[in-house]
C-alpha cells in the first residue's frame, strides 16, 4: 500500500467529503452523524471530527444539538425561502462579474457542464445531475473572480441541495422534468452570457432562480438513514 493511500485524512479532506456527500444527496436531512462512526470511517480519532463538525455547523449545514450530537440540518420554509433570496440577490451580480472578465474557455466550461448534466438526466443519474447543476453556477462565481460572493454562494450551494432533498416533488417524473428545464434555462442563461448581454442574462438568472423555489413542495420527506461507515470509509 502507497504512502498516499494511508496518509491520515486533513480536515479540509473530512470537511470536503461531507459536503460532496450532501452536493451528492446521499446524506439527507436530519442523518444522524454519529462522530464514533465518523471518526472510524474516516480512520482518525474522535477529537479530529469534532472541528469538522463544527464548521459545517457554522455554514448551516449541520445541527449540533448538546447532548443530541449532530445531524444534518433540516431547513425550514422559511429558511428555504431565504436562501433563494439571498441567491436571487448575489448571483446576477456574479453574472455581470462573468461576463466582464471571462474568456471563450470560461464559456466553453459552461457548455460541458450543462452537456454533462443533460446526460446525466437522460441516464437516470439525477443525483449527478443535481450536483452538475449546482457545479454550474459554482463555475460562474469562479469566473467572475469575487472571491467573498463565491465563498458565500458556496455555502449556499451545499444549503440549497438541502432545501432540494427535503422540499422538491417526490415523483421521480417530476424531478426529471425539473432538472430538464434547468439545463434548457441554463443554455438560454449561458446564450444571453455569450452575447455579452448582461440585461438579459442577469434576468435569466433571477428567473430561474424563481422558478426553481416555485417547484419547492413544502411538507415532510421520510428518508432512510444512510450507512456513514459505508459512504465515508477510506478502506
Amino acid at each position: 500500500m502507497s504512502e498516499a493511500s494511508t496518509a491520515p485524512l486533513s480536515d479540509a479532506d473530512m470537511y470536503e467529503r461531507v459536503i460532496s456527500a450532501i452536493l451528492d444527496h446521499k446524506l439527507p436531512p436530519g442523518t444522524k452523524l454519529v462522530e464514533d462512526k465518523l471518526a472510524s470511517a474516516f480512520g482518525v480519532s474522535r477529537t479530529r471530527i469534532r472541528p469538522v463538525l463544527v464548521r459545517l455547523a457554522n455554514e448551516q449545514v449541520v445541527t449540533l444539538t448538546p447532548n443530541r450530537g449532530a445531524t444534518i440540518a433540516q431547513p425550514t420554509e422559511k429558511e428555504a425561502r431565504e436562501v433563494f433570496e439571498v441567491r436571487r440577490l448575489i448571483e446576477p451580480s456574479l453574472v455581470e462579474l462573468f461576463i466582464a472578465k471571462a474568456t471563450e474557455a470560461d464559456m466553453q466550461q459552461l457548455k460541458t457542464c450543462i452537456d454533462d448534466e443533460e446526460a446525466a438526466r437522460q441516464a437516470g443519474d439525477m443525483r449527478r445531475a443535481i450536483r452538475l447543476s449546482g457545479e454550474f453556477h459554482s463555475l460562474i462565481a469562479e469566473g467572475a473572480d469575487h472571491h467573498t460572493l463565491a465563498r458565500i454562494l458556496r455555502e449556499l450551494t451545499s444549503r440549497t441541495s438541502l432545501v432540494l432533498m427535503t422540499y422538491s416533488p417526490a415523483h421521480e417524473r417530476a424531478r426529471e422534468d425539473a432538472t430538464s428545464c434547468g439545463c434548457n434555462e441554463h443554455r438560454a442563461l449561458l446564450d444571453a452570457i455569450r452575447l455579452r448581454d448582461t440585461n438579459e442574462a442577469t434576468q435569466r438568472m433571477r428567473d430561474h432562480l424563481a422558478r426553481l423555489e416555485s417547484q419547492l413542495q413544502f411538507g415532510t420527506a421520510d428518508d432512510v438513514a444512510p450507512d456513514l461507515t459505508a459512504l465515508f470509509s477510506t478502506v
